[in-house]
């Protein structure tokens, strides 16, 4: 049995259900592995992006933070370097919120 229903709707019912008092090990073992796994996941990805990171750090010989200071200051110019040191460090800090949450919930 498959439903067309969208992900928020499917959680929506979820909730509902639980929140009358309906309880399944299946749905709570899937959930947590579900959310075992997107963590997993986000720690792959923050590992890579701090990877990246730290190229740069070395590289300018400056901290990301620093960095992400200085250019949105608009200190440093517009180096493609700049650019993409940017991106990582905006996608980096994305995955550590997403760590957080993911963390609160398993």
């Amino acid at each position: 049995m498959s439903t067309n229903m969208s992900i928020p709707k499917q959680l929506e019912t979820l909730t509902t259900l639980y929140q009358h008092g309906y309880k399944s090990d299946l749905i709570e073992q899937s959930l947590s592995k579900i959310i075992n796994l997107e963590l997993l996941h986000a720690h792959e990805q923050a590992t890579h992006l701090r990877n990246k990171l730290s190229t740069y750090e070395s590289q300018y010989k400056m901290d990301s933070e620093q960095f992400y200071e200085k250019f949105m200051a608009g200190t440093l110019g517009d180096a493609m370097d700049f650019f993409e040191w940017i991106s990582f460090y905006e996608m980096w800090h994305s995955v550590q919120e997403r760590i957080k949450v993911l963390g609160h919930s398993s």
